[in-house]
């Protein structure tokens, strides 16, 4: 897919990861819809960056965890939009759930965000896109291994990467192309100790952390790729290896 004069949709895309993709798709010469939640401000930000690169960029708030919320924002993407030939599900919830602790409200609140979400935003966004159309679901490389203190989270993108087969399959007759990145340590959380990024970082065999931009270089081959479909790439600098 050449992207210059394509419209994408980024879930999650005013801060962090999600901002590198849509700052990437824009430079690729894509208009941006930007989804987020409560980080308005920040969506704002990245908007206001977008449009300086010349690409059109619009912000649309909703929270995921609502399907109701979900079906508004194809709605708004639609009114705004005159297609949608990208989707990029970045938006995740991410938080310590040790299995000894563990509530059902924990556990449904990191399967709806992160499971359930970019199921239904690919439901919606198929009846805007036409053939030849790429969904890039952001997994994660510790999913399919698991994660001390984090099953919640380990599981919800395990299914994501599950849902990313399935959907490629059913979607290939429509020659829309589903595929996952799967990062390992792209953005340290803020409060990520200097111990713990080192003990991460041994394990890892290039010996550093990837970055926002390492990502979304992965995403843009991915919608470039016109062949690929079903894949899960993984953008761990090797961690899946050790």
């Amino acid at each position: 897919m050449e992207l210059t004069g394509k419209v994408a949709l980024v879930t999650g895309a005013a801060r962090r990861l999600g901002r590198s993709i849509a700052l990437a798709l824009a430079r690729a010469g894509a208009d941006v819809a930007i989804h987020c939640h409560r980080s308005v401000a920040s969506a704002a930000q990245t908007r206001e960056e977008i449009t300086a690169l010349g690409r059109r960029a619009e912000v649309f708030p909703a929270d995921l965890a609502d399907p109701r919320r979900i079906e508004e924002l194809f709605a708004a993407v639609a009114r705004s939009f005159p297609r949608l030939d990208v989707l990029v599900n970045n938006a995740a919830v991410y938080a310590p759930t040790p299995i000894e602790t563990l509530t059902a409200e924990q556990w449904d609140a990191h399967a709806a965000v992160n499971a359930r979400a970019p199921a239904l935003c690919i439901r919606h966004a198929i009846a805007l896109m036409p053939a030849g159309g790429a969904i890039v679901n952001i997994a994660d490389a510790t999913g399919p291994s698991g994660r001390a203190d984090y099953p919640a989270y380990c599981a919800s993108k395990a299914a994501l990467a599950a849902l990313t087969r399935s959907a490629a399959r059913s979607l290939a007759q429509r020659n829309i192309r589903v595929n996952a990145v799967s990062p390992g340590v792209a953005l340290w959380h803020e409060d990520a100790s200097e111990s713990e990024k080192s003990a991460v970082i041994a394990q890892v065999p290039m010996k550093r952390a990837g970055t926002g931009e390492d990502v979304a270089a992965a995403v843009l081959f991915l919608i470039r790729s016109d062949y690929i479909t079903g894949q899960d790439l993984r953008v761990d600098g090797g961690w899946h290896m050790a």
